[in-house]
């Protein structure tokens, strides 16, 4: 284990992967700025549904934001240069998941990914060469890593893709009805629309998001196959960046491949001018047992984290419940419509409410069929009236369809969800079964 974890390799691939990481970093950053995906998603909306338990958690005001990715901008421009590497690394962690965790109206499986990438390369030794600190200190400039700085990361995306590809594993992806729902937003695509809406185009889109997943890390890892599944990423991620424009996460995919290459490689490509490291020096730090069963514990919750929601009631589709950090990505398509009467709880009065003027039409779309949306909006309509000096009650009735399905009664209109306590590890029984005879009467 130790000489697996702890044997040294030329550290090219770190190197030229942090410039790329930085520069990715900026214009995430300055993309949000200027696309305005911050005022729509962070601004515009009165109050953020954050993530449960960070409630306090909120945009900062007037024009906040702004300065807020700003800094990060600044930290991945550090970061591409390295200056205070591990500082700026570690400002924008947290600085990112903070963006994330106040906000779930564009909630991305890929923002998580980002997290735990950067939290990744906080402990990377990635400023070591090239880098305005090792200018500085050149006492600290190096020439090689240890094999476990590759290695965590051909790891992380393994899960990654393995859960992607067994989560598609289902009717409603392989009869390629789901394909069918996402490209018929993209029928208006410059040359290619029409393309996307054929039968055949589907079922490849279908089978061969499947096959990608689960077979891109083994062939990128295998000598023979390894030229071949590298531009095989290069068409699959350039094909979702251009069709699902889902930021950098398909540029940060492919800089990733800088590890399954053979460092002599990516070298002669990148860096002819450093030395290259040729040892194979095994140099076990002090700090390896604790290191060591950081790694276990951290590789231990990534793999168990996906498999939560077999431990819900019901269908992790329809209700939701397990279906956040676990790599479900882009697997089903939901609509519906959603109403929340406001009862006096003294008068048993129904107060007329207009949902429009507290939510910003991403977030309406959101609470039409999330139901931790839907009990925090509701939370947020006591906390309104208790204001006021108004006890109240909550009652929802929520029909939402999957995948273009039957349509169905998601909520139980009898409860009274302002008065309900949210339970993270247990099903909610305020959510009707996915298995209904027919629709329920309004």
């Amino acid at each position: 284990m130790h000489k697996l974890l702890f044997k040294h390799i030329d550290n090219s691939a770190l190197i030229v992967f942090r410039i790329i990481f930085g520069f990715l970093i900026i214009m995430e950053s300055v993309g949000a700025i200027y696309t305005g995906w911050i005022r729509r998603t962070l601004m515009d909306p009165q109050v953020t549904f954050s993530f449960i338990g960070f409630e306090w958690l909120q945009p900062l005001p007037g024009n906040g934001m702004y300065f807020y990715y700003g800094v990060m901008g600044l930290c991945g421009l550090f970061v591409m240069i390295g200056y205070k590497y591990r500082w700026s690394m570690l400002a924008f962690t947290i600085l990112w998941t903070g963006t994330y965790l106040m906000q779930k109206s564009s909630y991305n499986n890929h923002y998580y990914l980002l997290i735990l990438l950067s939290a990744i390369m906080v402990i990377q030794p990635a400023h070591k060469y090239l880098s305005v600190d090792a200018k500085l200190n050149p006492k600290i400039k190096m020439i090689s890593m240890p094999h476990w700085c590759a290695l965590v990361f051909i790891l992380q995306m393994f899960i990654v893709y393995t859960y992607g590809a067994i989560a598609k594993i289902y009717p409603d992806w392989l009869d390629a009805s789901v394909a069918e729902i996402l490209m018929k937003g993209k029928k208006d695509y410059f040359l290619v629309g029409e393309l996307l809406q054929q039968r055949w185009t589907r079922y490849s889109i279908a089978y061969f998001g499947i096959l990608f997943d689960a077979l891109i890390i083994p062939f990128l890892l295998w000598n023979r196959t390894r030229k071949f599944a590298f531009f095989a990423s290069i068409f699959f991620h350039l094909f979702n960046s251009f069709i699902f424009q889902i930021g950098i996460f398909p540029y940060l995919s492919l800089a990733l491949a800088l590890f399954f290459f053979p460092t002599k490689t990516i070298h002669g490509i990148f860096l002819k001018r450093k030395p290259f490291y040729e040892g194979e020096e095994v140099i076990v730090p002090n700090y390896h047992q604790p290191f060591m069963v950081v790694l276990i514990v951290y590789f231990i919750i990534q793999i168990g984290l996906p498999l939560r929601h077999w431990f819900f009631k019901d269908d992790v589709l329809w209700t939701e419940e397990g279906h956040r950090l676990s790599w479900r990505m882009m697997l089903r398509a939901k609509s519906g419509h959603t109403t929340f009467k406001v009862v006096d709880a003294q008068t048993n009065q129904q107060i007329p409410i207009q949902i429009e003027d507290l939510l910003s039409p991403k977030q309406l779309r959101t609470v039409s069929t999330k139901p931790d949306v839907i009990w925090q909006f509701s939370q947020r309509l006591k906390r309104l009236y208790a204001a006021q000096g108004r006890e109240v009650k909550v009652y929802v009735k929520a029909y939402v369809r999957v995948n273009g399905g039957e349509l169905k009664q998601l909520i139980d209109p009898e409860v009274d969800l302002a008065n309900e306590e949210w339970h993270p590890f247990k099903h909610s029984d305020w959510l009707l079964p996915s298995q209904q005879e027919k629709l329920p009467k309004d």
